[in-house]
């Protein structure tokens, strides 16, 4: 997404990445002996999910071309911290002290990726970083409405109607910057589309078996495959500040899962 990402208009290719999701998905729908299996309970729900998710990837297609991969998987590292206090304001968890102190140990951390870029002379980059981080509040909402939804929508269901609603939601922002993909780039997308549609509904599936706070550690390999695939496809290295401040948000996460394994009580 990132190569497509820079050639292309970025909504643009926000709008393709789902576009080719759904298309992916609908040999599917149409083999399954009901359709209206993949009708959701609550339309309106999913609509407020895909509205939530199109704000993040908004900024998050907007950004993306601008930083490097490393800098932005850092970042996203929020996520769990920002799902952390969503699920104690809405779904009234607990939230003990050392889910308090993760928090501010991560948000030390996207302090420690984030501002160096924001030093004078850098060349605005900051501001990229800041939008990316923008993003991340808007993701963990879309998440937390999707383990939500999980309690009575079937997975394939959720990831059909993320697909939908991010896709006609996007749709407007694409077209005033539209160019025309070329064959290669038609290919990028659907390999987009299908790499992506797997990893949601890989997702999707671990919230309804799982705990959400107990998912977010896996998270933590995505800093190494995004500092390694950033350095083999657009020779970024990956900063010290970025390394640092992305090893002390995944400490602080993984310090709190293990914490909270230990209050659960055992069988």
């Amino acid at each position: 997404m990132r190569a497509l990402a820079l050639h292309l208009d970025p909504f643009q290719a926000q709008f393709l990445r789902y576009l080719f999701g759904l298309l992916v998905l609908l040999p599917l729908v149409a083999h399954s002996r009901s359709l209206r299996a993949w009708w959701p309970r609550s339309v309106r729900g999913q609509f407020i999910r895909g509205a939530l998710h199109t704000a993040g990837l908004v900024l998050w297609f907007w950004a993306l071309p601008r930083i490097p991969l490393a800098d932005m998987t850092a970042i996203g590292f929020t996520g769990p911290l920002f799902i952390m206090v969503g699920a104690w304001l809405f779904f009234k968890e607990p939230m003990h002290w050392e889910r308090w102190v993760a928090v501010g140990l991560g948000f030390a951390g996207v302090l420690i990726v984030v501002g160096p870029k924001l030093s004078i002379g850098h060349g605005g980059g900051g501001l990229w970083h800041l939008v990316m981080l923008g993003s991340a509040p808007l993701f963990a909402a879309s998440f937390l409405v999707t383990k939500a939804l999980t309690r009575y929508e079937t997975a394939g269901t959720i990831l059909l109607w993320q697909a939908i609603t991010v896709t006609v939601l996007s749709m407007p922002l694409a077209v005033p910057g539209w160019q025309a993909p070329t064959p290669w780039q038609w290919a990028g997308f659907l390999a987009c589309g299908v790499l992506g549609s797997a990893g949601h509904y890989c997702l999707t599936r671990s919230y309804q078996v799982a705990d959400i706070s107990s998912t977010q550690s896996a998270k933590f390999l995505d800093l190494l495959w995004s500092a390694l695939m950033g350095w083999l496809l657009f020779s970024d290295l990956p900063t010290a500040s970025t390394l640092l401040g992305g090893a002390v948000i995944a400490t602080a996460t993984l310090w709190v899962a293990r914490r909270e394994a230990r209050r659960r009580p055992t069988n």
